[in-house]
């Protein structure tokens, strides 16, 4: 269970947008958020949520830390809303609210490099999760830079080397097969990412090897075996993430 004081460590001097059409849930969470951020600013859609960004940084010179936005909106929905944002800066750390499980939403949003979601009706642990998983990441940008690292640590006993390719545990190397060492290499490129199934088959292509949908679960299954418990995690239909306890360059 995560610690709400825990969450205000990181956010207490953050800012951040909440973009929600439906009146209760947008006056409700801006509540919530408040206990956590010192700025709290709510768009009721797309278009007043890109008028609210573009005030924010002509008053403040910076752009708010995080956008919290919901996905079906009136006028410019959470995806357009996404596209245009990251026009003027795609640096901008994003979580999406999502009603809904289907690729055709989460896709699209995936593939322009949303990292979060949280899913609607809002978990109350669940958010306090991604906020702290997102804030984190802000106050310590070193950690995310995946491809300046030799080393990912799972946890204490567990580390992988991108430069050799070797997991090794309490000591012990871990064999790894071809075709692991290339799923390892793509997903360790940015740590908490979410490669589509897509980019996954597309990768194995681009090194001459050929993996289908059905053979990456079996694939995976069997990491999963070597590697600590929920570090490799599933987005249903979608794809795949890691997520080590922490990161860190040997």
């Amino acid at each position: 269970m995560i610690n709400s004081k825990e969450v205000v460590q990181y956010t207490k001097n953050m800012s951040i947008l909440f973009v929600e059409d439906h009146a209760e849930v947008r006056e409700n969470t801006t509540e919530i958020l408040k206990n956590f951020f010192l700025d709290v600013d709510n768009a009721q859609n797309g278009v007043d949520a890109l008028k609210k960004y573009s005030d924010y940084h002509k008053s403040n010179g910076s752009y708010y830390d995080i956008i919290l936005s919901d996905i079906q909106m009136p006028k410019l929905n959470g995806i357009n809303l996404v596209e245009e944002i990251y026009k003027t800066n795609p640096k901008q750390s994003i979580i999406i609210l999502s009603a809904h499980d289907d690729t055709k939403y989460l896709l699209p949003l995936i593939n322009l490099g949303i990292e979060y979601f949280i899913k609607k009706p809002i978990d109350y642990q669940e958010l306090l999760k991604v906020l702290l998983n997102t804030s984190k990441k802000i106050k310590q940008p070193i950690q995310s830079v995946q491809l300046e690292k030799n080393t990912i640590y799972f946890d204490e006993d567990t580390i992988y080397n991108r430069k050799n390719n070797s997991l090794i545990n309490s000591d012990k190397n871990i064999y790894l097969t071809k075709y692991e060492i290339i799923f390892l290499q793509q997903l360790t490129q940015n740590i908490g990412k979410i490669y589509s199934n897509e980019s996954i088959v597309a990768n194995y292509l681009s090194k001459n090897e050929t993996l289908d949908m059905q053979n990456i679960r079996k694939l995976v299954s069997k990491l999963r075996k070597k590697l600590p418990k929920n570090s490799l995690q599933s987005i249903y239909g979608i794809g795949y993430k890691l997520v080590p306890s922490a990161s860190s360059v040997s």
